[in-house]
């Protein structure tokens, strides 16, 4: 049988961190290596029973399961290990045949090892390795490091979930993840498989995830994700503080939702149904934004006296999180290591498909953010805190180019201006357009073309502020070209805009899709034209 079908028998069990042994007869000596690199990275579970041969399983079971049992225990209660192991048991009977499984947890007092501390072992993908000499004194660094939001919140019960938040969770699980085991309990047994409910009382990671604010304000009394939109390329250059700033919402289930309807205009996105039918936006940009944002929710340190913050500058976007890495960026990058801070929180988003099975995602989103715009992201990474920078638009090397468009854009607001006077607008209207250039365009289509108006703030950002930035700014300037040339080709568009044709491109599939243009004539001679849809 396939694992997926094996797994789907011992619906206890999901598909990360497992590992099989036969133990037919007695308990494997290979087993100790599994149980300290279980220990060590984030826990999992232990079969015993199950015979692994290439990618197939084959239920074997084991002949004395009492006895291999109660030795498997009571050498973790023994003195082979470091420290005291305590595990979850379950037993199964499947075709007549007796397996066993153990849930080993990750501990809180790391390096775990059996005999000698050089039997220190660490889970990388689906193997056991010995861990080294800098790793292992990093365990003695980072002692709490993977566990304090596993421990119990005092005082809470299920009670303090927000019942909306939980009920947009599991639906959004059905949707995104619908062979997933979770989805098939009941409200309490999902609750206690998943970790959220655990003991009658909230796990900190469940509380923090899905709880409600008031009760989490008792634990982490300055609860908030801070973001916050500044108009300049730095906070000595901006003009105030910020022009916005994220409200508070109820747990990071909520605040996940409002940071990326926040980051999503950022960048330019295409949308297309998959299979299924279901919608889905397709933008490499997209992806590097998303995974910068879950990666900075599922590694923060909820225990610091500092918060997750988010600042959105007129040239990138800035994550910054507290606590440090637990090892070097360039050995988390080059191993792909996954050693969340907080493993609950990380399997949460997992099981939603908001993250990935391994890692910290950092390739993910330098590969996808070179993609979208070829700028690279930039690490500030201190002991106790790590920034994130995302370019949105070129740095110095780009000037020249960026200050030819300038020129460029230049002209086209004079075309546009002689193009009004042309249809023999009235003469304020032209001049505001003249004097104040993009604002005034926004005034012309308040004027002349509400409507339009109205999809555009609905569709890119009721503020004035807000279509000022990213991919809303720039559609609007493509309409500034199409009104002032209704021939503009992609390619003139591109040069103008600085951004490439196939984004020049997307924009225009925006654009006729919300009915804002459409194209007369032939692609070749024909013109560009803005739909009123008021006359």
């Amino acid at each position: 049988m396939t694992k997926k079908e094996l797994i789907a028998k011992l619906n206890d069990l999901e598909w990360e961190d497992f590992e099989v042994k036969e133990a037919k007869a007695s308990v494997p000596k290979s087993c100790w290596e599994t149980v300290s690199a279980f220990s060590n990275t984030s826990g999992g579970w232990l079969v015993f029973g199950i015979k692994e041969i290439g990618k197939s399983f084959e239920i074997q079971g084991v002949n004395n399961p009492e006895k291999i049992g109660q030795d498997f225990l009571n050498t973790l209660r023994g003195e082979k290990f470091n420290v005291f192991i305590d595990t979850k048991q379950e037993r199964y009977t499947i075709d007549d045949k007796t397996v066993l499984a153990f849930y080993i947890p990750v501990s809180a007092q790391k390096p775990v090892y059996y005999n000698t501390q050089a039997n220190t072992f660490i889970r990388r993908s689906s193997s056991d390795q010995k861990a080294r000499k800098n790793e292992i004194d990093a365990f003695y660094r980072d002692q709490t490091f993977g566990t304090k939001t596993s421990e119990l919140a005092s005082n809470t019960s299920k009670k303090d979930i927000d019942t909306t938040s939980l009920k947009q969770y599991r639906d959004y699980m059905a949707r995104f993840n619908p062979d997933v085991s979770y989805n098939r309990f009941d409200e309490d047994v999902f609750l206690s498989k998943l970790r959220i409910v655990d003991n009658n009382q909230l796990t900190y990671a469940g509380l923090l995830f899905l709880g409600k604010r008031d009760t989490i304000e008792k634990h982490f009394p300055d609860f908030r994700i801070d973001l916050l939109e500044i108009e300049g390329k730095s906070i000595s250059e901006a003009t105030s503080t910020y022009s916005f700033r994220l409200g508070e919402f109820e747990n990071l289930w909520d605040y996940y939702f409002e940071c990326f309807k926040r980051l999503k205009p950022e960048v330019d996105v295409a949308f297309q149904l998959t299979d299924q039918g279901f919608g889905q936006e397709l933008s490499p940009g997209l992806k590097a934004i998303r995974e910068a944002l879950v990666n900075m929710l599922m590694h923060a340190d909820y225990f610091a006296p500092s918060h997750s913050r988010i600042r959105i500058f007129t040239n990138h976007i800035e994550f910054y999180n507290p606590g440090g890495l637990p090892k070097p960026i360039e050995e988390l990058k080059a191993k792909d290591l996954s050693l969340p801070r907080n493993p609950l929180i990380t399997k949460l988003f997992r099981m939603v498909r908001l993250a990935e099975n391994a890692g910290y995602g950092f390739d993910r989103i330098e590969a996808n953010w070179k993609t979208y715009n070829n700028t690279t992201p930039e690490y500030d990474i201190s002991f106790d805190a790590t920034i994130l920078k995302l370019y949105t638009y070129a740095q110095e090397e780009n000037k020249e180019i960026s200050d030819n468009n300038k020129n460029n854009f230049g002209v086209t607001v004079e075309k546009l201006r002689r193009e009004l006077a042309n249809q023999k607008l009235n003469k304020s209207l032209i001049n505001s357009i003249l004097n104040t250039g993009f604002d005034g365009f926004l005034e012309y289509l308040e004027a002349e073309f509400p409507k339009t108006s109205e999809k555009l703030r609905s569709n890119f950002g009721e503020t004035s502020e807000k279509l000022r930035r990213g991919s809303a700014k720039n559609s609007i300037q493509l309409l500034m070209l199409m009104e002032s040339d209704g021939s503009t080709s992609a390619e003139k568009a591109s040069a103008i805009l600085a951004v490439s044709s196939r984004t020049v491109e997307t924009y225009i599939a925006k654009l006729k899709e919300l009915n804002i243009i459409k194209r007369e004539g032939s692609d070749k001679l024909g013109q560009w034209i803005l739909i009123n849809d008021d006359l």
